[in-house]
């Protein structure tokens, strides 16, 4: 978000996650996952996360001396998910002792109308205004193109999962999405968290597509899990790069409807950005 306003060179540091555009990754950590999950199943994430956080104990660590001495004027971080980053708690513990006190942005959008209120207050709060007005409009007129794209055409049947083991509905701003795009996710829980579900629950959504977007996972090991799931006859199922596009409220979530159109009627929406960020499975 920052880099899109222009900002880029003004960023100090980030988090363990923060990986695009690639020239943050030089940027030093100030916080990082508690638990060593990296080559886990998504079965034993869901374990270890649970106990975890049935336990009380924190899944992220700040760095507060780090955070301290890189001198941060704003700061931003999110209080929608425990399990995706530090929490506000967690941040407003670590700073507040801080000689100096940096604004703090929660950022705690649950829909696509809230993103774009974050991208408006994140211009505000470092300075870049005029180039927040200039993004929010452009995302604007991009989604209403979709809307006309698709208005016309039948509504696609959709199954969107969050998680493959166990299984997670889609939440929060992604339903919209799929709305936008044509199509309905009866499944989804629009502006609310995800939830599990079986896939007694799939089958009886009868989806012509089923969309695999495990949260935190890029295309590559998205497509690797859906290949392990059991087939649902005449569902196609695409794999599809979770943290570009779907997990992560910013910018590109408006990318991410434009891709979701695409798949739903690529007669209707070309593909027209760099890459091929999904895989046909089924």
């Amino acid at each position: 978000m920052v880099h899109a306003l222009g900002a880029g060179r003004e960023l100090v540091g980030r988090s363990h996650e923060c990986d695009y555009p690639s020239s943050v990754q030089t940027l030093p950590v100030v916080s990082r996952p508690s638990l060593n999950l990296d080559d886990a199943s998504p079965e034993a994430i869901d374990r270890a996360v649970a106990d975890q956080m049935k336990s009380g104990d924190t899944l992220y660590r700040i760095d507060e001396v780090l955070l301290r001495d890189l001198r941060p004027d704003v700061i931003l971080t999110q209080n929608l998910c425990r399990v995706c980053a530090p929490s506000g708690d967690e941040l407003t513990r670590a700073v507040r002792k801080f000689e100096l006190q940096p604004e703090v942005l929660f950022l705690t959008p649950r829909n696509v109308a809230e993103i774009i209120e974050n991208i408006v207050a994140v211009g505000r709060a470092i300075g870049r205004p005029d180039e927040a007005g200039a993004l929010v409009r452009d995302h604007e007129e991009r989604l209403d193109r979709v809307r006309g794209a698709v208005a016309n055409a039948p509504t696609r049947r959709v199954v969107f999962l969050e998680w493959t083991e166990p299984l997670f509905c889609g939440g929060h701003w992604v339903p919209e999405m799929i709305s936008l795009a044509g199509g309905n996710d009866q499944l989804g829980r629009p502006g609310e968290d995800s939830v599990r579900m079986d896939w007694a629950d799939v089958i009886s959504a009868k989806p012509e597509l089923v969309i695999v977007s495990p949260c935190g996972y890029r295309l590559e090991r998205a497509a690797e899990l859906a290949r392990k799931m059991p087939q649902i006859s005449d569902a196609t199922v695409y794999a599809v790069d979770a943290n570009a596009y779907f997990a992560r409220p910013g910018p590109r979530v408006v990318e991410g409807v434009e891709l979701l159109a695409h798949l739903f009627h690529p007669d209707l929406v070309p593909w027209s950005h760099a890459g091929r960020p999904w895989e046909r499975i089924y």
